[in-house]
């Protein structure tokens, strides 16, 4: 369906197991995609270019965001990342400028080059992985606009000495997950460095 740029919505069946490489490129009138859980990978650059569509939501059925999967989607605002998904792919979200925020569910291990770069209006990260998902070059962009990256209380050390995670130290957050709450850091008399708890974001 690539270029195909007056087309609006559409349902994939569930006999569908694989959305492939650049399947809906440049559909730049896509705003509806209705993705059903028998979908397992969405393929390289599959909805590159989608500047229509506002949200997605990916089914617990696929395991890998391919490389420029959802790049150049202007308009999305929202994206529901599964806890199913183990790989999101280099450059997968790039440019998709309308963003705001973004949940990674702990199942992720790998997070590729530029995965979220250029995308200048996402202000809040929520890592939920304890151990750093390894990370590519510049996977979050230039953090050029004061954006928050919320991790797990207990990894907070690890991910700002991680590869690639370093380069964000200064907006590593800790996070109670559990209760929703920012954990402040507080520098004890012999210089441990205690959590509390404070507002919820």
């Amino acid at each position: 369906f690539d270029n195909c740029t007056s087309l609006i919505s559409i349902t994939i069946p569930d006999s569908v197991m694989t959305i492939g490489d650049s399947a809906f490129f440049n559909c730049s009138s896509l705003t509806s995609v209705t993705i059903p859980d028998s979908v397992t990978s969405i393929g390289n650059g599959a909805f590159f270019h989608c500047s229509s569509i506002t949200g997605v939501t990916i089914p617990d059925s696929v395991t890998t965001i391919e490389k420029d999967a959802f790049r150049k989607c202007s308009n999305l605002i929202s994206v529901t990342i599964p806890d199913s998904i183990t790989t999101i792919g280099d450059l997968a979200f790039s440019s998709c400028v309308s963003l705001t925020s973004v949940t990674i569910p702990d199942s992720v291990t790998t997070i590729g080059l530029g995965a979220f770069s250029e995308c200048d209006k996402l202000e809040s990260v929520y890592c939920q992985a304890t151990i750093p998902p390894l990370g590519g070059n510049k996977m979050l962009g230039i953090n050029a606009s004061d954006r928050k990256i919320y991790v797990p209380t207990e990894s907070v050390d690890a991910y700002k000495s991680a590869e690639y995670w370093s380069e964000y130290a200064d907006a590593i957050i800790a996070y109670d997950f559990e209760n929703g709450v920012v954990v402040e850091p507080e520098v004890s008399a012999n210089n441990e460095i205690r959590y509390t708890a404070t507002a919820k974001v």
